[in-house]
């Protein structure tokens, strides 16, 4: 064979098993072995604002692994005020008995259409189109090791939320089309602000997506209070942006009562596929006291879409009849065992452990605030 041929099979056979390698990372557990709980391994913290590659670190809102490189990307949801929109590519070292480090490895910047990084509020040209990321979630394409995120928009000045596709620098390559009903308007219509694209995840098989919401459509209900719960819109779409199905997921109502006069909510931070039709979703809750300090009680359940009514043609649940996707409770962070539990917003499959089962990590957004940290927990799947 000449040298060319070999050399053309081999990249072949390398391609191939990089693709294997992250198909495996995200494979679905068989329908015979449930998950029935998950057991904290350990926890890392990052330093308030750590200075990496001429860049601020903070608000890490989300976070996948790179089985091909055997490392993890984490995005910042800094909406270009610090650093332009950014995420870092780490190494994170454990083990079935411990979680000794985390190790920066580089910066890469998330860049618009035209190339150009993403502006903050105060210089964006937004009627040239230009967006402003407030990016919430990031996720590796199994198929390739290319890059997906999502994006809350802005409300109040008119940006709709959005998923985009990028090279793994963070380059530019496409805007996944999503439904209508998730646009911004100045009518009591869609998407709220700031909580609007926070979650999302691979099928299994890596051939579709899902799109968490972080609380209620307007024409869905009310947001969660310590009295009631909500419900969001979870929905799967292709890669070319098809609705293969929508489902409406309970929210829990809030797990404790704020100081008078301040505020509490309850959301979904981020979703993680199990399989074809179970997801594993992230409840967030932040309660103020009197000074203004929050509590967080996080909780990661396993929703169920089977026999769940597909709402995508519902244009507004409150008031509808439909069924809500089952769900049961997987773990309450603060039972976990540790010291504290701050606002994790980002979680997903790690590489096997040496017994063979899944690990599973989850991050936490300090929002650049000194009364926060940013933790991150790594954690054996039973």
């Amino acid at each position: 064979m000449k040298q060319s041929s070999l050399r053309a099979l081999r990249a072949r056979l390398i391609s191939a098993l990089a693709v294997s390698i992250l198909l495996s990372a995200c494979a679905s557990f068989p329908d015979d072995a449930p998950i029935a709980g998950l057991r904290l391994i350990g926890e890392q913290r990052i330093a308030l604002k750590q200075a990496f590659q001429g860049t601020t670190v903070g608000g890490l809102s989300g976070i996948d692994y790179d089985a091909a490189s055997n490392t993890w990307v984490m995005e910042s949801d800094d909406r270009s005020e610090i650093n332009p929109a950014r995420f870092y590519r780490a190494t994170l070292s454990y083990d079935s008995a411990a979680f000794s480090a985390v190790t920066f490895n580089s910066v890469h910047f998330f860049t618009q259409p035209d190339g150009s990084r993403y502006p903050n509020l105060a210089h964006a040209k937004l009627d040239r189109g230009e967006q402003v990321a407030d990016i919430e979630t990031i996720r590796v394409d199994p198929q390739d090791g290319s890059l997906w995120y999502g994006s809350e928009g802005n409300r109040k000045v008119g940006l709709h939320p959005f998923v985009r596709h990028a090279d793994r620098d963070g380059r530019y390559l496409s805007t996944l089309p999503t439904p209508a009903m998730f646009h911004v308007s100045m009518e009591d219509i869609g998407s709220r602000n700031n909580m609007s694209f926070e979650a999302l995840s691979f099928s299994s098989d890596g051939k579709s997506l899902w799109l968490g919401m972080e609380a209620a459509l307007y024409q869905d209900g009310p947001l969660a209070t310590p009295d009631n719960g909500s419900v969001v819109r979870i929905t799967r779409l292709d890669r070319a942006g098809t609705v293969l199905g929508q489902y409406a997921y309970p929210i829990e109502p809030v797990a404790s009562r704020p100081a008078p006069g301040r505020e509490a909510d309850n959301g979904v931070s981020e979703i993680l596929a199990v399989n074809d039709h179970r997801v594993l979703v992230l409840e967030r809750a932040g309660v103020a006291d009197a000074d203004g300090l929050y509590t967080n009680h996080v909780r990661l359940y396993e929703m169920e879409t089977d026999g769940a009514t597909d709402i995508r043609d519902i244009p507004a649940l409150a008031g509808a009849t439909y069924v809500p996707a089952r769900k049961r409770l997987l773990l309450d962070l603060g039972k976990a065992g540790l010291a504290r539990v701050d606002n994790i917003e980002g979680i997903s499959w790690g590489p096997r452990l040496a017994n063979g089962r899944r690990s599973l990590v989850m991050i936490s957004d300090d929002n650049f605030n000194p009364q926060q940290v940013t933790q991150i927990l790594a954690f054996e799947v039973l």
